[in-house]
């Protein structure tokens, strides 16, 4: 039984708690949050409150180390990430986390030396790549040759109150994340560069541009085109987007709430259902843990999910093709200007280049 301190008890949290406590393999030995009121109140409603007893603090490390546990689960805001994990990583503790992997591309090639230095895995939970119509996609993609080109439609028209409707970029930052990140894992390629328009229509409730187009050059020399909008009421499409993958040897579509379907001739090999969203990413965390399994989203391999998003949004501002290599020099320079810990800027200082150093640890 892996024994798991979750980190937040917001409305995210929430989702994480009951996720721990129905894996038959974990056990919520913690709860941390900076209210200890939000923590007991969640404790007490989740599941019936069958978790109301377990141990709260505002320290990750204090909890964690007080109660044994075997790994940190972060769920805090995108702000907390980097703080939470390094402390918990330098205090001995493998880390799951929420996506995105920090706020900034700087603050994640920080957590990736941090890793390094403290020995200790820190694995990125991005759920979307948690689907069995997912695996079926990319089982398909294989059937197709070489591919020329994937496409996301997103459109949705969400109203959300509160921060995601004062965002300069709410689409970008809050949401394509998980479809950029599913156009590296469909594709197996990189992004080399990125062309994007962003903008918010008359009707839209939104402060920031809420809608967006996208074209990445990948590095296989396929393109991935993503468009979108959260302010698009009517024909919505699925959360996960509407996809289409065209290769040498035929096509392939999903529509992102049922199975995929092929055209072309041949048939995909077989595939392994992952589970399902949190579920899924929670039970790869544990049986990473206690099986060394393989995980889908290590923090070497995850960095260049969230670059795709800060990419895109430098290119809506200045209206110019911008290259993830430069995204990449600039974040790298900012992490070492930032870095508070001798022992990670001697790692970052010791990277012979970004892509090489993140490739190292996939």
């Amino acid at each position: 039984m892996t024994r798991l301190v979750l980190v937040g008890a917001g409305g995210m949290g929430r989702a994480w708690l009951g996720t721990v406590l129905r894996n038959p393999d974990a056990e919520l030995a913690g709860v941390v949050d900076l209210d200890l009121d939000v923590a007991r109140t969640a404790l007490a409603e989740v599941e019936g409150g069958v978790a109301a007893d377990v141990p709260v603090g505002r320290d990750v490390v204090e909890v964690a180390r007080r109660v044994g546990a075997d790994a940190v689960v972060n769920v805090t805001v995108p702000q907390a990430h980097h703080p939470v994990t390094t402390a918990a990583l330098f205090a001995g503790f493998p880390v799951l986390g929420e996506k995105p992997v920090a706020s900034t591309v700087a603050q994640a090639l920080s957590l990736v030396a941090a890793s390094e230095v403290s020995g200790q895995p820190f694995l990125v939970s991005q759920s979307r790549r948690y689907n069995p119509h997912v695996e079926e996609f990319r089982a398909q993609a294989a059937v197709l040759g070489d591919l020329g080109s994937l496409s996301t439609e997103f459109f949705k028209a969400p109203h959300f109150g509160g921060f995601r409707e004062e965002m300069a970029q709410p689409l970008l930052v809050d949401m394509a994340i998980h479809q950029f990140d599913l156009a590296r894992y469909l594709l197996d390629a990189e992004p080399v560069s990125v062309y994007c328009e962003s903008f918010n229509p008359p009707w839209s409730w939104y402060s920031g541009d809420a809608s967006a187009a996208a074209v990445f050059e990948m590095s296989t020399g396929a393109r991935y085109t993503f468009t979108g909008s959260w302010c698009a009421p009517g024909v919505e499409t699925s959360w996960n987007g509407a996809w289409r993958l065209s290769g040498a040897k035929g096509s392939a579509v999903w529509n992102g709430d049922d199975r995929p379907v092929l055209d072309a001739e041949g048939e995909a090999g077989e595939f392994t259902d992952p589970g399902q969203e949190i579920a899924g990413s929670l039970a790869a965390f544990v049986a990473f843990l206690t099986r060394g399994a393989q995980f889908s989203g290590e923090v070497h391999d995850n960095v260049l999910s969230l670059a795709m998003v800060e990419a895109a949004v430098e290119s809506a501002a200045t209206g110019a093709r911008v290259r993830l290599d430069d995204v990449l020099d600039r974040a790298y320079a900012r992490a070492l200007a930032d870095e508070q810990r001798e022992d990670v800027a001697t790692a970052l200082k010791g990277w012979s280049s970004v892509r090489a150093a993140l490739g190292a640890g996939r």
